[in-house]
């Protein structure tokens, strides 16, 4: 197990809508900025989304996403990881438009088809910036992202084997841990496997510390000394489940895309106020915050150089 710990931070995402925080970055200057704002507070890897500039819409047009990759790579030494997974209401085709272009070192992987149930966040909110933002939330009651193994097969043989890609596989429960197990029992991903455990998402594990340790314990018992985990949990438990991953051995994501907060009831002013957070909070446990030389380092990633934007 080594001392450094690897913060990740996911600028934007596409759970939150534009009414929940003005301080959600939108366009690509507001992406890139806030981006690299967050690098400069230690996170070494940047979990990337793109959005409409004009309405704040997820989008998974490839102009979308080089209106800010381009600009963070000029600014930024921090490790670029482009989401396969895009929004539950897009294409795999649309969803691999722009990291097939981009070539990234690191790509976000979801280990299988869940629901995924936004709607009861429609109920907080009275006056609305868009007029798809309600009804986006509320037709999440029957939505499912999907994400088969057939579709898993098609980005790992895309993006990993045929440009480079290493990736962060997002497990939001139990099953997606063996279903990882069996890609690499298929030799199709290989170690060190970089696991995102992922908690609070409704349609997936819950939000609980036990759910915690078992999800490490059952990661130790596939994976064995051929991974290292990261934990991210969405909104008020953002913080305390980085906490615990932290002082667990493990590395954290942080990030507005898993909350818009940053305290009870007090709105994140920017991605880089919460990565300051955590990275306070690790360093006081005697973690040490790793680069993104130290993150390619132990991920095995292709380097910065050879990505194709």
């Amino acid at each position: 197990m080594t001392n450094k710990i690897i913060i990740t931070c996911a600028i934007t995402g596409s759970i939150h809508t534009p009414t929940m925080s003005p301080y959600l970055p939108v366009t690509g200057p507001e992406i890139a900025g806030q981006a690299m704002g967050a690098a400069e507070a230690g996170a070494a890897i940047l979990h990337l989304h793109a959005r409409d500039p004009e309405t704040g819409r997820p989008s998974a047009k490839t102009e979308h996403f080089m209106a800010f990759l381009p600009v963070i790579k000029q600014g930024s030494d921090a490790v670029l990881n482009i989401s396969t997974g895009g929004s539950a209401v897009m294409t795999l085709d649309e969803r691999l438009a722009a990291p097939t272009k981009a070539e990234p070192e690191m790509c976000s992987l979801n280990m299988g088809s869940m629901n995924f149930a936004l709607y009861p966040m429609a109920a907080r909110y009275d006056d609305w910036k868009y007029d798809w933002e309600k009804p986006f939330l509320e037709g999440s009651d029957d939505l499912v992202f999907k994400n088969t193994p057939r579709d898993i097969a098609t980005i790992l043989g895309r993006l990993g084997q045929e440009r480079g890609a290493r990736f962060e596989f997002e497990c939001y429960d139990v099953s997606h841990l063996y279903m990882l197990r069996h890609f690499a029992d298929r030799g199709l991903v290989k170690a060190p496997f970089f696991i995102q455990f992922v908690f609070g998402v409704l349609g997936g594990i819950g939000a609980d510390p036990e759910n915690l340790q078992h999800m490490k314990r059952i990661a130790d018992k596939l994976f064995g000394d051929d991974y290292m985990f990261s934990v991210l949990a969405a909104g008020r438990q953002q913080i305390p489940f980085a906490t615990m991953a932290a002082a667990m051995g493990g590395h954290v994501r942080v990030g507005l895309e898993d909350s818009v907060f940053i305290g009870k009831g007090e709105l994140a002013r920017s991605n880089a106020e919460q990565v300051t957070k955590i990275r306070e909070i690790v360093e006081r446990l005697g973690r040490e915050v790793a680069t993104p030389g130290d993150a390619r380092d132990l991920l095995g990633l292709k380097g910065a150089d050879r990505t194709a934007f």
